[in-house]
Protein backbone atom coordinates (compact mmCIF):
# COMPACT_ATOMS: atom_id res chain seq x y z
CA UNK A 1 0.00 0.00 0.00
CA UNK A 2 1.65 3.41 -1.03
CA UNK A 3 2.26 5.99 1.54
CA UNK A 4 1.21 9.45 2.35
CA UNK A 5 4.41 10.61 0.66
CA UNK A 6 3.95 8.23 -2.39
CA UNK A 7 0.80 9.15 -3.24
CA UNK A 8 1.19 12.93 -2.81
CA UNK A 9 4.29 12.60 -5.51
CA UNK A 10 2.30 10.63 -7.79
CA UNK A 11 -0.66 12.92 -7.57
CA UNK A 12 1.15 15.90 -7.98
CA UNK A 13 4.77 15.48 -9.46
CA UNK A 14 5.18 12.89 -11.47
CA UNK A 15 2.93 14.31 -14.22
CA UNK A 16 6.02 16.94 -14.11
CA UNK A 17 8.49 14.56 -14.21
CA UNK A 18 8.75 14.22 -18.11
CA UNK A 19 11.43 13.18 -18.82
CA UNK A 20 12.89 9.43 -19.43
CA UNK A 21 15.71 9.57 -17.34
CA UNK A 22 12.90 11.23 -14.58
CA UNK A 23 12.20 7.57 -14.00
CA UNK A 24 7.78 8.28 -13.20
CA UNK A 25 10.07 8.92 -10.41
CA UNK A 26 9.70 5.71 -9.31
CA UNK A 27 13.15 5.10 -8.31
CA UNK A 28 15.77 6.61 -5.28
CA UNK A 29 17.64 8.53 -8.52
CA UNK A 30 17.35 9.83 -12.39
CA UNK A 31 19.44 9.34 -15.03
CA UNK A 32 20.83 13.03 -17.11
CA UNK A 33 22.80 12.33 -19.80
CA UNK A 34 25.32 14.84 -20.68
CA UNK A 35 26.51 14.05 -24.21
CA UNK A 36 29.31 16.12 -25.16
CA UNK A 37 28.65 19.38 -23.04
CA UNK A 38 29.46 20.46 -19.98
CA UNK A 39 27.24 19.71 -17.28
CA UNK A 40 26.54 23.53 -15.36
CA UNK A 41 24.62 23.12 -11.68
CA UNK A 42 23.06 25.56 -9.10
CA UNK A 43 20.97 25.59 -6.77
CA UNK A 44 18.53 27.67 -4.34
CA UNK A 45 16.51 27.40 -1.52
CA UNK A 46 13.53 29.89 -0.98
CA UNK A 47 11.78 30.19 2.68
CA UNK A 48 8.67 31.58 3.92
CA UNK A 49 8.77 34.87 5.11
CA UNK A 50 11.71 35.84 3.68
CA UNK A 51 11.73 35.24 -0.69
CA UNK A 52 8.08 35.11 -0.21
CA UNK A 53 5.01 35.72 1.83
CA UNK A 54 2.68 33.33 3.50
CA UNK A 55 -0.26 34.68 1.47
CA UNK A 56 1.40 35.39 -1.76
CA UNK A 57 -0.71 32.46 -4.38
CA UNK A 58 1.26 28.95 -4.13
CA UNK A 59 1.54 28.90 -8.34
CA UNK A 60 4.00 31.94 -8.26
CA UNK A 61 5.68 30.69 -5.29
CA UNK A 62 6.42 27.79 -7.39
CA UNK A 63 7.26 29.40 -10.34
CA UNK A 64 9.58 31.63 -8.16
CA UNK A 65 11.28 28.83 -6.31
CA UNK A 66 12.38 27.67 -9.98
CA UNK A 67 13.24 30.78 -12.00
CA UNK A 68 15.61 31.98 -9.39
CA UNK A 69 17.67 28.84 -10.48
CA UNK A 70 17.23 29.47 -14.04
CA UNK A 71 18.41 32.98 -13.98
CA UNK A 72 21.67 31.48 -12.58
CA UNK A 73 21.76 29.45 -15.61
CA UNK A 74 21.16 31.95 -17.76
CA UNK A 75 23.86 34.10 -16.36
CA UNK A 76 26.43 31.41 -17.19
CA UNK A 77 25.21 31.19 -20.80
CA UNK A 78 23.76 27.59 -19.95
CA UNK A 79 20.48 26.18 -21.22
CA UNK A 80 18.16 24.62 -18.98
CA UNK A 81 18.24 20.47 -18.58
CA UNK A 82 15.92 19.59 -15.78
CA UNK A 83 15.81 20.12 -11.89
CA UNK A 84 15.40 18.07 -8.29
CA UNK A 85 12.76 19.50 -5.70
CA UNK A 86 12.96 19.25 -2.12
CA UNK A 87 9.97 20.68 -0.67
CA UNK A 88 9.41 20.85 2.93
CA UNK A 89 5.36 21.12 4.23
CA UNK A 90 4.40 22.15 7.73
CA UNK A 91 0.67 19.79 6.81
CA UNK A 92 -0.86 18.88 3.65
CA UNK A 93 -3.03 20.76 2.35
CA UNK A 94 -4.69 19.45 -1.18
CA UNK A 95 -5.50 22.87 -2.61
CA UNK A 96 -2.31 24.70 -1.83
CA UNK A 97 -0.30 21.58 -3.16
CA UNK A 98 -2.47 21.33 -6.64
CA UNK A 99 -1.99 25.19 -7.32
CA UNK A 100 1.79 25.09 -6.63
CA UNK A 101 1.92 21.50 -8.90
CA UNK A 102 0.07 23.62 -11.44
CA UNK A 103 2.43 26.30 -11.25
CA UNK A 104 5.40 24.65 -11.54
CA UNK A 105 4.71 21.78 -14.39
CA UNK A 106 3.33 25.62 -16.75
CA UNK A 107 7.22 26.59 -16.26
CA UNK A 108 8.73 23.36 -16.40
CA UNK A 109 6.97 23.11 -19.91
CA UNK A 110 7.54 27.09 -20.88
CA UNK A 111 11.29 26.68 -19.77
CA UNK A 112 12.19 22.92 -21.34
CA UNK A 113 13.42 22.40 -17.45
CA UNK A 114 11.40 19.04 -16.53
CA UNK A 115 11.26 17.71 -12.85
CA UNK A 116 13.27 14.93 -12.39
CA UNK A 117 13.25 13.63 -9.12
CA UNK A 118 13.38 15.43 -5.39
CA UNK A 119 12.10 14.47 -1.70
CA UNK A 120 9.20 15.82 0.05
CA UNK A 121 9.32 16.19 3.99
CA UNK A 122 7.39 17.44 6.99
CA UNK A 123 8.31 20.12 8.76
CA UNK A 124 7.12 22.40 12.23
CA UNK A 125 8.58 25.40 10.83
CA UNK A 126 8.20 27.65 8.10
CA UNK A 127 7.41 26.56 4.23
CA UNK A 128 10.64 25.72 2.67
CA UNK A 129 11.37 24.86 -0.92
CA UNK A 130 15.07 24.13 -2.57
CA UNK A 131 15.48 23.62 -6.11
CA UNK A 132 18.97 22.14 -7.50
CA UNK A 133 18.92 22.92 -11.43
CA UNK A 134 20.55 21.66 -14.04
CA UNK A 135 22.18 23.31 -17.54
CA UNK A 136 24.09 22.36 -20.85
CA UNK A 137 27.15 24.58 -22.16
CA UNK A 138 29.49 23.89 -24.70
CA UNK A 139 32.70 21.95 -23.54
CA UNK A 140 34.72 25.34 -21.38
CA UNK A 141 31.81 27.55 -22.34
CA UNK A 142 30.60 28.81 -18.58
CA UNK A 143 30.41 32.27 -17.88
CA UNK A 144 32.52 33.05 -14.80
CA UNK A 145 31.80 36.34 -12.68
CA UNK A 146 36.19 36.09 -12.28
CA UNK A 147 37.05 37.45 -15.88
CA UNK A 148 36.28 40.88 -16.04
CA UNK A 149 38.94 43.38 -17.41
CA UNK A 150 39.90 47.29 -17.22
CA UNK A 151 38.06 48.71 -20.00
CA UNK A 152 35.09 46.22 -20.39
CA UNK A 153 31.62 47.57 -20.66
CA UNK A 154 29.37 47.07 -18.00
CA UNK A 155 25.72 46.13 -18.69
CA UNK A 156 22.61 44.80 -17.38
CA UNK A 157 19.34 42.98 -18.38
CA UNK A 158 15.82 44.33 -18.56
CA UNK A 159 14.91 46.75 -15.12
CA UNK A 160 16.76 47.52 -11.48
CA UNK A 161 14.91 47.97 -8.35
CA UNK A 162 11.43 46.67 -9.70
CA UNK A 163 11.07 43.31 -7.18
CA UNK A 164 12.07 45.50 -4.04
CA UNK A 165 9.79 48.14 -4.65
CA UNK A 166 7.06 45.18 -5.17
CA UNK A 167 7.86 44.18 -1.75
CA UNK A 168 7.84 47.28 0.23
CA UNK A 169 4.46 47.73 -1.30
CA UNK A 170 3.27 44.41 -0.31
CA UNK A 171 5.28 45.35 3.60
CA UNK A 172 3.28 48.33 4.11
CA UNK A 173 7.02 50.38 3.71
CA UNK A 174 5.64 52.01 0.33
CA UNK A 175 2.25 53.40 -0.24
CA UNK A 176 1.02 53.10 -3.74
CA UNK A 177 -2.67 53.33 -4.34
CA UNK A 178 -1.64 53.45 -8.11
CA UNK A 179 -2.83 50.12 -9.39
CA UNK A 180 -1.00 51.15 -12.75
CA UNK A 181 1.86 51.50 -10.31
CA UNK A 182 1.98 48.98 -7.58
CA UNK A 183 0.61 45.61 -10.02
CA UNK A 184 3.64 45.49 -11.96
CA UNK A 185 6.16 46.34 -9.40
CA UNK A 186 4.45 43.19 -7.14
CA UNK A 187 4.06 41.15 -10.66
CA UNK A 188 8.04 41.41 -10.64
CA UNK A 189 8.60 39.99 -7.04
CA UNK A 190 6.95 37.26 -7.10
CA UNK A 191 7.47 36.14 -10.38
CA UNK A 192 11.02 36.63 -11.73
CA UNK A 193 11.24 36.78 -15.56
CA UNK A 194 14.73 34.50 -15.90
CA UNK A 195 16.74 35.54 -18.87
CA UNK A 196 17.17 32.60 -20.45
CA UNK A 197 16.86 33.70 -24.06
CA UNK A 198 20.07 35.78 -23.31
CA UNK A 199 22.46 32.69 -22.50
CA UNK A 200 23.57 32.07 -26.06
CA UNK A 201 24.35 35.97 -26.43
CA UNK A 202 26.33 35.77 -22.87
CA UNK A 203 27.99 32.64 -23.73
CA UNK A 204 29.19 33.90 -26.94
CA UNK A 205 30.37 37.72 -25.91
CA UNK A 206 30.32 38.30 -21.99
CA UNK A 207 33.91 38.21 -20.28
CA UNK A 208 32.32 37.63 -16.87
CA UNK A 209 28.89 37.35 -16.01
CA UNK A 210 26.08 36.63 -12.93
CA UNK A 211 22.40 36.97 -11.96
CA UNK A 212 21.48 40.44 -9.95
CA UNK A 213 19.80 38.22 -6.78
CA UNK A 214 20.88 39.96 -3.96
CA UNK A 215 20.69 43.80 -5.70
CA UNK A 216 22.69 45.59 -8.31
CA UNK A 217 25.29 47.22 -6.34
CA UNK A 218 26.02 44.65 -4.03
CA UNK A 219 26.48 42.32 -6.72
CA UNK A 220 28.82 44.29 -8.68
CA UNK A 221 30.77 44.60 -5.61
CA UNK A 222 30.72 40.97 -5.86
CA UNK A 223 32.34 40.24 -9.41
CA UNK A 224 34.58 43.47 -9.10
CA UNK A 225 36.28 41.05 -6.33
CA UNK A 226 36.26 37.82 -7.81
CA UNK A 227 37.87 39.89 -10.65
CA UNK A 228 40.09 41.85 -9.16
CA UNK A 229 38.95 44.96 -10.37
CA UNK A 230 36.41 48.07 -9.67
CA UNK A 231 34.11 49.90 -11.89
CA UNK A 232 32.53 53.28 -12.53
CA UNK A 233 28.84 53.23 -13.01
CA UNK A 234 26.86 56.09 -14.81
CA UNK A 235 23.30 56.65 -11.90
CA UNK A 236 21.98 58.08 -14.94
CA UNK A 237 22.23 55.00 -16.84
CA UNK A 238 20.54 52.53 -14.69
CA UNK A 239 17.14 51.42 -16.65
CA UNK A 240 13.95 51.34 -14.37
CA UNK A 241 10.86 50.54 -15.20
CA UNK A 242 8.32 53.30 -16.14
CA UNK A 243 6.55 52.29 -12.43
CA UNK A 244 9.82 52.36 -10.15
CA UNK A 245 11.02 55.20 -11.69
CA UNK A 246 7.26 57.00 -10.95
CA UNK A 247 7.84 55.80 -7.39
CA UNK A 248 11.85 56.93 -6.91
CA UNK A 249 10.75 60.24 -8.52
CA UNK A 250 7.25 61.08 -6.31
CA UNK A 251 9.76 60.40 -3.13
CA UNK A 252 8.50 56.98 -2.26
CA UNK A 253 11.60 55.31 -2.35
CA UNK A 254 15.14 56.32 -3.07
CA UNK A 255 17.55 55.57 -6.17
CA UNK A 256 19.80 53.32 -3.34
CA UNK A 257 16.82 51.47 -2.04
CA UNK A 258 16.11 50.29 -5.64
CA UNK A 259 19.65 49.04 -6.62
CA UNK A 260 20.48 47.62 -3.20
CA UNK A 261 17.65 45.79 -2.85
CA UNK A 262 17.01 42.38 -4.01
CA UNK A 263 14.88 39.61 -6.18
CA UNK A 264 15.82 41.34 -9.42
CA UNK A 265 17.05 38.16 -11.42
CA UNK A 266 18.52 40.22 -14.41
CA UNK A 267 22.18 39.36 -15.93
CA UNK A 268 25.10 41.38 -14.78
CA UNK A 269 27.80 41.45 -16.99
CA UNK A 270 30.88 42.38 -18.96
CA UNK A 271 31.75 42.79 -22.53
CA UNK A 272 34.87 43.76 -24.29
CA UNK A 273 34.26 46.66 -26.01
CA UNK A 274 34.73 45.30 -29.34
CA UNK A 275 32.25 42.98 -28.73
CA UNK A 276 29.38 45.59 -27.60
CA UNK A 277 27.95 45.57 -30.62
CA UNK A 278 27.56 41.93 -31.48
CA UNK A 279 26.88 41.56 -28.04
CA UNK A 280 23.81 44.26 -28.14
CA UNK A 281 22.33 42.97 -31.21
CA UNK A 282 22.32 39.32 -30.08
CA UNK A 283 20.33 40.71 -27.45
CA UNK A 284 17.95 42.17 -29.64
CA UNK A 285 17.59 39.25 -31.65
CA UNK A 286 16.93 37.43 -28.13
CA UNK A 287 13.90 39.72 -27.28
CA UNK A 288 15.83 41.10 -24.15
CA UNK A 289 16.36 44.52 -23.35
CA UNK A 290 20.35 45.48 -22.51
CA UNK A 291 21.73 48.76 -21.01
CA UNK A 292 25.34 49.70 -20.67
CA UNK A 293 25.87 51.26 -17.30
CA UNK A 294 29.27 51.71 -16.51
CA UNK A 295 32.94 50.49 -17.24
CA UNK A 296 35.45 48.23 -15.50
CA UNK A 297 38.66 49.75 -14.52
CA UNK A 298 41.66 48.64 -12.72
CA UNK A 299 41.85 48.34 -9.08
CA UNK A 300 40.89 47.23 -5.84
CA UNK A 301 38.43 49.98 -5.04
CA UNK A 302 34.48 49.33 -4.24
CA UNK A 303 32.78 50.48 -7.49
CA UNK A 304 32.10 54.36 -7.76
CA UNK A 305 28.56 55.24 -8.65
CA UNK A 306 28.50 58.90 -10.35
CA UNK A 307 25.89 61.28 -10.54
CA UNK A 308 24.65 63.12 -13.90
CA UNK A 309 27.50 65.55 -12.94
CA UNK A 310 30.31 62.99 -12.20
CA UNK A 311 29.58 63.30 -8.28
CA UNK A 312 29.62 60.19 -5.89
CA UNK A 313 26.66 58.79 -5.01
CA UNK A 314 27.12 57.31 -1.53
CA UNK A 315 25.20 53.88 -0.98
CA UNK A 316 23.86 52.64 2.15
CA UNK A 317 25.42 48.59 2.95
CA UNK A 318 25.36 47.03 -0.48
CA UNK A 319 22.69 44.34 -1.23
CA UNK A 320 20.67 41.87 0.76
CA UNK A 321 22.26 39.11 3.42
CA UNK A 322 20.85 36.50 5.26
CA UNK A 323 23.36 36.65 7.88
Amino acid sequence: MPSGEDDLIARYFKPIATDPGALGLTDDAAILKGGGDDLVITTDAIVEGVHFRTSDPPETVARKALRVNLSDLAAKGATPAGFVLTLALRELDERWLAAFASGLSDDAITFDCPLLGGDTVATPGPLTMSITAFGRAPRNGMILRSRAQPGDRIAVSGTIGDAALGLAILSGNVTVSDPRICEPLIERYRIPQPRVHLAPAVRDHARAAMDVSDGLAGDLAKLCRASGVSAIIDAAAVPFSEAAREVIEQGKASFASAVSGGDDYEILCTVAKGHWDDFAQAARSAGVAVTSIGEVVAGNAAPKWRDAKGGDIALPPLSYSHF
